[in-house]
C-alpha cells in the first residue's frame, strides 16, 4: 500500500509541475495580447509607472473608468521610424520593416494602417509607398 500512495503521490506532483509549466505559458501569452510585458532587462516583478488617475483615465458618473486616447508621442516613435523607412524604400513591406527596426512585425500591422489612414503613406499590394 505505501507504494500505491507513493507512486500517486509521484503522479500528482508530476502533473502539477506540467500545469504550472503551461499556465505560466499561458500567462506570458495572455500578457504579450493585452500589453502587460516589461520591458527588456526588467527584473520580474516590476513594472513602468503609471500615469496618475486624472492623467490616463476619466470617471463617469456610475464611477467606471474609461481610457482617454493617448494619440501618438513626439520624437522618435517607432511610427516615425516605419514612415521614414517607406519613404527611404518604396514598396517595403512590413517584414522587412520589422527586421531592420529590429522589433517583431505584429506591432507594424497595427501601425502602418493607422499612418495609411493618416495619410502618410498608402500600400498597393504588399508594399507600403509614401502618400504623394
Amino acid at each position: 500500500m505505501p507504494d500505491f500512495v507513493d507512486s500517486t503521490v509521484k503522479d500528482i506532483d508530476a502533473r502539477v509541475s506540467e500545469l504550472k509549466q503551461e499556465l505560466a505559458k499561458l500567462e506570458a501569452a495572455r500578457a504579450a495580447l493585452v500589453g502587460g510585458r516589461r520591458g527588456p532587462g526588467r527584473p520580474p516583478g516590476t513594472t513602468t509607472r503609471r500615469r496618475t488617475r486624472s492623467a490616463a483615465a476619466t470617471t463617469t458618473t456610475t464611477g467606471r473608468r474609461t481610457r482617454r486616447s493617448r494619440g501618438r508621442r513626439g520624437g522618435a516613435t517607432r511610427a516615425n521610424q516605419a514612415l521614414e523607412l517607406v519613404r527611404s524604400k518604396p514598396g517595403i513591406t512590413i517584414p522587412e520593416i520589422a527586421k531592420s527596426m529590429g522589433i517583431e512585425p505584429n506591432y507594424l500591422y497595427r501601425v502602418l494602417p493607422k499612418l495609411a489612414q493618416e495619410g502618410q503613406i498608402r500600400k498597393d499590394g504588399q508594399g507600403w509607398h509614401p502618400a504623394s
